[in-house]
């Protein structure tokens, strides 16, 4: 048999050949790629000049030109990729969009002003939590002798001056009116408030009507889309009205029959992660201990409890977290990690999870949980909803262990890839020397090598474990069939440290 191939063996005539082949030689495999897909609508205005096909999206202001300026697709954006700092990196964030539910309505807000100002002041306004966004401020200057028309404009400007705003405004004869700049239920969540800041200034400001958005696009056109990649991450702007669809495309990875993107001939699995500012536990609770949610691990709530930001924000917040982390580190998870663009409570109270054993209750319920430290929402503990009752410890509840474990399967194939698919199957004690062959014990000794580095990046405990477990064979009943099987101990974190001391004389 040749071992070269440059010039045909087929040749005679006097030539030398040289041809170069794509090798790989190391066995070390790389952390599983992240990648976001970010399920979301535009504005209104832009509805007529977008798709529903997937794009890649490498910034907060190219979103913003393409979907909308202050759209639910733009703020998650610029939370992902914020202006000043990396945000989430190189990882790629992909937009698939969706249009308006037909019947969908937006949100307005109204605010009547009475009073002529008596002395110069500054107000400001608070929207969807926040008193600037992106360095522009919401404040806005009130001058003697300025009318409630004149101070609704002027409010009515500040409004429209700030591009990412998610608000248009107009005024009438000291009304004012703010729309939000798309239509869905997703805009209910909005608010705005006015702020005197201590002195009023003879003027009064009255919130006289909040006309909630309406409506709930379909996702139908975006999950079509997946297909073979590997899109480990799903932002989910439409929470709860959506869990269920998500769960449905994505499957479970049950022992006997997997299904989904859990099934085994497809096996790219993915987290979809939606927000909540709710604060009541028990309210949480009703969400994922719900009979649907206990038996899946599709779906992870990201608490930002009694946040007026949007709960989508909340999302952004902890997929710019963990997905950084479970790019470079997989080994670690986001405990202590606090979220980086979150308008907080003012008066730092955040209900029942401020408390340690709400906390304790609601992760045993599938719930993610904070804290409010130093300013900022501070995760503690990140879950997705599965929490069937009698299983310890829960197999598919750590959002960190699942990552694991796809980390797992991704090195697997990629050494399958190189040194198995398409190969020749070849018994043990038989003698060859073709270069595209495979042994049952050559590929034990890939995987024991496997084992060893995955066990060196603090994957896996117990290298010797694993390696005990494999069994490799060809068939015996198809020679095109190659049968692998090994078991392995995902490491775990250090999530409750106790100690007990003895102190005496």
């Amino acid at each position: 048999m040749s071992i070269s191939t440059a010039i045909g063996t087929e040749r005679r005539s006097r030539v030398s050949g040289y041809k170069i082949k794509k090798g790989n030689f190391d066995n070390e495999t790389p952390n599983l790629p992240q990648q976001v897909v970010i399920l979301a609508e535009a504005n209104s205005a832009n509805q007529s000049a977008i798709t529903t096909e997937k794009r890649e999206v490498t910034s907060a202001d190219e979103a913003g030109r393409i979907y909308g300026y202050g759209s639910p697709i733009h703020q998650i954006m610029r939370i992902l990729r914020p202006q000043s700092g990396d945000g989430i990196g190189g990882i790629p964030t992909i937009v698939m969009p969706q249009l308006e539910d037909e019947d969908a309505t937006a949100t307005e807000i109204e605010w009547t002003i009475t009073g002529t100002a008596t002395k110069s002041v500054t107000h400001n306004l608070v929207i969807a939590g926040r008193g600037s966004l992106d360095f522009k401020s919401y404040a806005f200057n009130v001058v003697v002798g300025d009318t409630p028309t004149i101070i609704a404009g002027k409010i009515k400007d500040t409004i429209n001056a700030v591009l990412g705003c998610p608000f248009t405004a107009a005024n009438t004869a000291g009304v004012l009116t703010a729309t939000s700049k798309w239509k869905s239920a997703t805009a209910a969540d909005l608010t705005l408030q006015i702020q005197n800041n201590g002195d009023a200034g003879g003027v009064t400001y009255a919130l006289t009507e909040t006309t909630a958005g309406t409506g709930v696009a379909d996702i139908a056109d975006a999950l079509a889309q997946f297909e073979n990649p590997w899109y480990t991450t799903v932002i989910n702007s439409y929470g709860v009205a959506k869990l269920a669809d998500l769960e449905a495309f994505n499957g479970f990875p049950d022992d006997e029959t997997p299904t989904g993107r859990y099934e085994g001939r497809v096996f790219k699995p993915f987290m979809a992660f939606f927000g909540s500012t709710l604060s009541s536990k028990d309210a949480l609770i009703a969400i994922t201990n719900n009979a649907a949610r206990v038996n899946q691990c599709t779906n992870v709530l990201c608490p930002a409890p009694d946040s007026a930001g949007m709960p989508y924000e909340a999302a952004s917040n902890v997929v710019r977290l963990f997905c950084r982390v479970m790019q470079d580190s997989p080994e670690l998870d986001v405990n202590g990690k606090s979220y980086p663009d979150m308008p907080v409570p003012a008066n730092g109270v955040i209900g029942d999870m401020a408390d340690y054993n709400n906390r304790d209750l609601l992760l045993k319920n599938g719930c993610s949980t904070v804290i409010l430290a130093q300013g900022a929402y501070q995760i503690q503990d990140l879950v997705t909803t599965y929490h069937p009752e009698g299983e310890d410890p829960l197999q598919y509840s750590y959002c960190r262990n699942l990552n694991l474990d796809w980390n797992v399967k991704d090195g697997y194939s990629i050494l399958e890839n190189l040194n198995v698919k398409d190969h020749v199957l070849v018994r043990d004690n038989q003698t060859t020397n073709v270069p595209k062959a495979i042994k049952p014990k050559e590929w034990k000794g890939l995987l024991f090598q496997y084992f060893d580095d995955l066990a060196a990046k603090a994957l896996i405990n117990d290298a010797d474990f694993s390696k005990a477990s494999l069994n490799v064979q060809i068939s015996t009943v198809n020679p095109n069939r190659f049968e692998t099987f090994f078991r392995y101990r995902r490491t775990g974190i250090a999530r409750i440290e106790s100690t007990d001391v003895e102190a005496g004389f």
